[in-house]
């Protein structure tokens, strides 16, 4: 699939398939093409090459109304002069269905959004969490083939996100209706996707299981898009220490596990190495250390710490996550060494980006 505007170039030849019934999720940075990709697959833009099908039907130059698709918008887009009993209504009065199925499907959805009480309010008279329901109970009234979501929840906060996230996600599964989803927040994607898409620059850098990209990503935009605090990332080159290959940068000297890069590994090669805040812990004896740092803040979450300190003063952040017993004593201004179980160790190519060993 292709989409220009004017000169600038916004979808790059993006191939998805989205398996029936299944939940799909793109994710990206702002401008990635995300939401253009949405917005073709409801027929509110007109893309410049390629086929949409949806169920075994070319819908590409079919109007939205004849798409069998429902969007949630990011903006809600409730009528503000109906009551939301009128708003879940709509769509289906605009198709001219019969009183009785329009009331029928009103009450079904109110009652599965838990939205009885609230039938005769306008929707200034909501929380932005009973607007959120009410516009995704206007799309669910409609029993539409697809679903796609464009951001939902970016205008809740973040207690609202993660209980309308969860909603979203039992509705799915009750309902069965194959969804698209579009976020640029990475724990709506990973807790949402059966099948996850990694936008960048108008193409799919990466996709699958969530849980699979999170653990081997394809390229160094991939893994340092997923995952918070974002993975560190040292500039290094591959060469041997004794017996063994390490990647060495200025910062750090870090073990490598030759049977999980297999052939792609050669001395002399210039490298990214990536390394997990998870994964990093205080040196222990017997266990590779990677580096020294000098501790600038500690950021303590109760159940977590997050330790950020830098090997050298003109060289990059590196930030730790600790177990909250682990952390205790850690403060500002000391020095801590840190190690790494070298199975734990990602390495990308310096000059593409690619990872090494995937």
């Amino acid at each position: 699939m292709h989409k220009a505007f004017g000169a600038t170039q916004v979808l790059r030849g993006v191939d998805l398939v989205v398996p029936e019934g299944g939940f799909a999720v793109l994710v990206g940075s702002s401008g990635c093409g995300k939401s253009t990709l949405l917005r073709s697959l409801a027929g509110l833009e007109t893309i410049d090459q390629g086929t949409i099908m949806l169920a075994g039907r070319d819908v590409t130059k079919l109007a939205p109304r004849d798409r069998d698709v429902a969007m949630v918008f990011q903006s809600y887009a409730l009528y503000p002069h109906l009551s939301v009993r009128k708003n879940l209504a709509f769509g289906l009065e605009l198709r001219g269905s019969p009183r009785a199925e329009i009331e029928s499907r009103v009450r079904e959805v109110s009652q599965m959004l838990g939205l009885d009480a609230l039938l005769d309010r306008l929707p200034k008279e909501l929380s932005g969490g009973q607007r959120q329901r009410v516009a995704m109970g206007r799309a669910i009234a409609r029993r539409p083939q697809m679903f796609l979501f464009d951001e939902p929840l970016s205008n809740l906060d973040a207690a609202l996100r993660a209980e309308v996230r969860v909603e979203i996600r039992k509705l799915h599964d009750k309902l069965g209706a194959t969804t698209v989803y579009v976020t640029h927040d990475q724990v709506e994607a990973m807790t949402l996707a059966d099948t996850l898409w990694v936008m960048n620059r108008g193409t799919v850098e990466q996709s699958g299981p969530p849980i699979a990209i999170y653990e081997r990503p394809k390229t160094r935009f991939v893994a340092t898009f997923l995952g918070s605090p974002a993975m560190n990332m040292l500039d290094g080159r591959l060469e041997m220490d004794g017996a063994s290959l390490v990647a060495k940068g200025p910062d750090a000297t870090v073990p490598v596990d030759p049977s999980r890069f297999g052939t792609a590994l050669a001395e002399g090669r210039d490298v990214t190495i990536g390394l997990r805040p998870h994964d990093l812990c205080l040196h222990e004896e017997g266990m590779p250390r990677v580096c020294e740092i000098v501790v600038e803040v500690v950021e303590s979450l109760g159940f977590e710490t997050y330790v950020h300190g830098w090997a050298r003063q003109a060289g990059p952040t590196i930030v730790v996550r600790l177990g909250d017993e682990r952390a205790r004593g850690v403060k500002s201004g000391e020095k801590i060494a840190l190690g790494i179980d070298p199975c734990k160790v990602h390495l990308f190519d310096a000059a593409s980006g690619v990872a090494l060993g995937v």
